[in-house]
């Protein structure tokens, strides 16, 4: 069982993650969404800041938008981040959900085949680039020629998608380590749908799910670790706990009836 927490909500993220860390969650993990009007970090420097700030968690980008960022930098940028991290990366990426984020930054807005391929081709190039001595890729939407990257990654860095459509799911049972969907987006019913797709691809891909405060039973321990591990077939979390107190309730009474299920 992983476990996971947001973070980036508050004006200290740092303390945040110092927390979980305390408290023995796996991961932090931030969204990324650059435009707003409401006061946000952007999500690489200030996980890159945690990072720097913490010694054993783990650090999830949940999920970087593809349009917003060459996947040849982002390849450069994991290795760079993982290695200094001592191997705590979990990059997580998605097909750019906001149309009104990418046209506020003069991005234009790719159509929906455009980000899943798009998608597709920054993994490969990413693969690519931690693998291959020099990668030229000829894609529809990114390309690389003959590209060098030194060093490569010391281990496998986990690549996690946060995917729903058809072609998505597709390309996160080929090509991902990961699958991390958000309840809410989807119920239940429809979940175990797209999960069977992924798992049918790769059965090894680790499903771990978001889950926002609201999505949680109001009931004492117990019943938030049973509902929890009433998501057959999920074997992480990612909680959307936004209030500090929150965070401390579960990580003490709750996250360790987690690890007794195993």
């Amino acid at each position: 069982m992983i476990v996971g927490v947001n973070v980036g909500t508050t004006s200290d993220p740092v303390g945040d993650a110092q927390r979980a860390e305390r408290l023995g969650f796996d991961f932090v993990s931030a969204s990324d969404h650059p435009s707003g009007t409401a006061s946000s970090f952007e999500v690489w420097t200030m996980l890159a800041w945690i990072a720097a700030s913490t010694s054993t968690i783990r650090v999830a980008t949940r999920v970087l938008g593809v349009p917003y960022r060459s996947p040849a930098m982002v390849a450069k940028m994991a290795e760079t981040f993982d290695r200094l991290s001592g191997g705590r990366l979990i990059l997580g990426l998605g097909g750019g959900y906001s149309d009104e984020e990418f046209r506020a930054f003069g991005l234009g807005v790719p159509t929906a085949r455009e980000k899943v391929d798009g998608l597709r081709e920054a993994i490969q190039i990413i693969r690519g680039l931690w693998s291959e001595p020099a990668l030229t890729f000829d894609g529809r939407i990114h390309r690389t020629e003959a590209a060098p990257m030194e060093p490569k990654p010391a281990h496998r860095i986990p690549i996690w998608l946060g995917t729903y459509g058809p072609r998505a799911l597709r390309v996160t049972g080929e090509l991902a380590d990961g699958w991390i969907p958000s309840l809410g987006y989807a119920p239940p019913d429809e979940l175990q749908r797209m999960r069977a797709v992924v798992t049918g691809i790769n059965p090894a891909v680790t499903c771990a799910l978001n889950v926002h405060r609201a999505g949680l039973v109001d009931g004492p321990p117990e019943a938030v670790a049973e509902q929890l591990l009433g998501f057959a077939g999920f074997t992480a979390y990612n909680l959307m706990l936004n209030d500090p107190e929150d965070v401390e309730w579960f990580g003490t009474s709750v996250l360790p009836l987690l690890r007794q299920a195993g």
